[in-house]
């Protein structure tokens, strides 16, 4: 957490301010998850020409090079004109022509990292693993079936890592297994051509449905406006164990897998 669709609702509320802007200063705070590889004074003069997203990751194209802004597990980006003095959590502002970019990170779990661009071996080594993007075009159902029949682990697991298709956070892994009548413990080679089918679908419509309703804020996270997400509030099965069912009224059951919180329902997702 931020997972994929807090990080695009991200993007889309800085992309269109910061695009075209001329970086003026920047300012590092206390040190984060990884440094930013660089002397800060290296970017002064450049702009930002474009605003990605890989993943978790946004990547901001600048005139010389590549930023790659990781929000770890608590981080926030806000850019304005009038933003107040740094507090004990801001760790990164960069000033530019049109205001100041900011990342709050209470954990200090997100990094920003800078690069000369995406085949640079630093960005490789973050990016290099990334599986699918889910809301592209490049997301097949062909290549996800072949990446599950070629797993031995549970579905949920293989759904968290990130390498088959990435974006796919705690919160969503569970709401998608249960739009698609799958159980968490489930082997991903045991799921058959219909479930398969049903599970690709269910990645494409949870993760759309969570950008268009801002993301999930469970703790920390809020968009670029400052805005709390909401999807959290129309979760099926994640946070409601002991709840009923919307569907069946059965109650919700939590297991652990890997140190994870799994939600589901034990009627709905039999298999």
């Amino acid at each position: 957490m931020p997972e994929l669709p807090e990080v695009e609702v991200t993007r889309r509320g800085l992309a269109g301010a910061i695009t075209g802007a001329r970086i003026e200063a920047v300012t590092m705070g206390k040190p984060l998850r990884w440094p930013l590889g660089c002397n800060p004074q290296i970017l002064v003069g450049q702009r930002v020409l474009d605003l990605r997203r890989r993943g978790k990751y946004l990547l901001a194209d600048t005139s010389n090079g590549l930023l790659l802004v990781h929000l770890g597990m608590s981080g926030s980006l806000r850019f304005d004109q009038g933003l107040p003095a740094p507090g004990s959590h801001d760790h990164f502002d960069m000033v530019t022509d049109r205001g100041t970019l900011r990342l709050h990170d209470p954990r200090r779990f997100g990094a920003v990292v800078y690069a000369q661009g995406e085949q640079d071996p630093v960005a490789a080594k973050l990016l290099g693993g990334l599986g699918v993007e889910p809301l592209s075009d490049g997301f097949s159902l062909a290549a996800f079936q072949a990446g599950l029949k070629q797993s031995r682990v549970p579905i949920k697991q293989l759904l968290l890592a990130g390498r088959l298709v990435v974006g796919v956070g705690n919160i969503y892994a569970s709401e998608v297994l249960f739009l698609a009548g799958v159980r968490p413990t489930t082997k991903a080679s045991l799921i058959g051509p219909l479930r398969a089918r049903r599970l690709h679908t269910a990645i494409q419509q949870v993760l759309a449905r969570a950008v268009e309703m801002g993301g999930s804020t469970l703790r920390d996270f809020s968009g670029a406006d400052g805005a709390a997400g909401h999807f959290q509030t129309q979760a099926n099965v994640y946070g409601r164990d002991g709840e009923p069912c919307h569907v069946c009224g059965t109650s919700i059951q939590l297991l652990r897998q890997g140190q994870r919180s799994s939600y589901f329902c034990p009627t709905c997702q039999r298999h």
